[in-house]
């Protein structure tokens, strides 16, 4: 053990000042006054009843007994700062982004982030939503993209696809589910204006080739769709598995259990390829067990 005299500061006095050979350029290092370091040079010399330093007029050089020292502590004060700085990187709060749509933001992502933050409390997590697709989001170091083919970045890890389904309140639901597919002729139908044929190819897809609709009605943004279906505006198209917790809690009927498939799917892709951001690492197995295929279809 250290003794309990001899000071750490003193010791780290000393080695600064023994590279460069000035008090007044170690205190400037160690941001203290010539006067600071001098005393505390000399109360380390006292400790050890030893003369560490020869004082001349414009400088210090180290003592035979000096250098012997230096040599003797010089690689242990090194190994102490080592293991500090180890210990302090595991303590010390780190910092993740990450983009996605804003409907998997609202509806999977941040109902599970309780989750995250009990099991990565050191993790700051900045989380940047994007409207649509058209829309540039700002650099981050992953991204949650909706897309009909695979990303062509290096790392892209496949979560799940989506299937389309009508959807209404549940008001509507008991009016109109009886009428079979003619009553999709007859109220307003909602869809996300980013799939404008979608409604025509989920009548091809059940089979209802003479399809006319009345009315349709495009919404920039699928949170908007849900909510003016949920509101009884129409009929919507609604996509699962993400809109699960609408169906689960009775905002949302399914009108009809007919699936348009769709090739989108959804896809976790890696911006920042530094191997040394091991927190970027612990976002994609997150992502991955909290949001993969098999946990898609348990919700759907």
């Amino acid at each position: 053990m250290l003794p309990l005299h001899t000071p750490m500061r003193g010791l780290r006095c000393f080695c600064v000042a023994a590279e460069c050979l000035s008090f007044k350029e170690t205190a400037r290092q160690l941001y203290l006054t010539p006067s600071a370091v001098s005393h505390q040079i000399k109360q380390l010399e006292e400790n050890l009843n030893l003369a560490l330093f020869e004082r001349k007029t414009r400088a210090v050089v180290l003592t035979e007994a000096g250098k012997r020292f230096y040599q003797a502590i010089a690689p242990l004060m090194e190994q102490l700062a080592a293991t500090i700085a180890d210990f302090s990187q595991t303590e010390r709060m780190l910092a993740v982004s990450i983009s996605m749509p804003e409907f998997f933001a609202s509806e999977l992502f941040v109902p599970r982030l309780i989750g995250w933050s009990e099991q990565y409390p050191n993790i700051n997590l900045t989380l940047e939503t994007v409207k649509s697709r058209r829309d540039s989001p700002k650099y981050t170091d992953l991204s949650i993209v909706l897309s009909g083919k695979r990303p062509e970045q290096k790392q892209v890890y496949d979560l799940f696809p989506i299937s389309y389904v009508p959807a209404c309140n549940t008001q509507q639901y008991q009016k109109w589910h009886s009428k079979g597919y003619r009553i999709l002729e007859k109220v307003p139908l909602i869809l996300h204006q980013a799939r404008p044929h979608a409604w025509h190819q989920w009548a091809e897809h059940v089979g209802y080739h003479d399809f006319a609709p009345k009315q349709i009605i495009q919404l920039d943004s699928m949170f908007s769709v849900a909510r003016a279906a949920q509101q009884g505006l129409g009929v919507a198209l609604i996509p699962l598995p993400i809109s699960a917790g609408w169906f689960s809690n009775g905002s949302l009927q399914r009108l009809f259990e007919q699936e348009l498939l769709s090739r989108d799917r959804y896809y976790l892709v890696r911006h920042d390829d530094d191997p040394n951001r091991h927190e970027i690492q612990l976002l994609i197995d997150w992502v991955l067990q909290s949001f993969h295929l098999n946990t898609a279809e348990q919700l759907s």
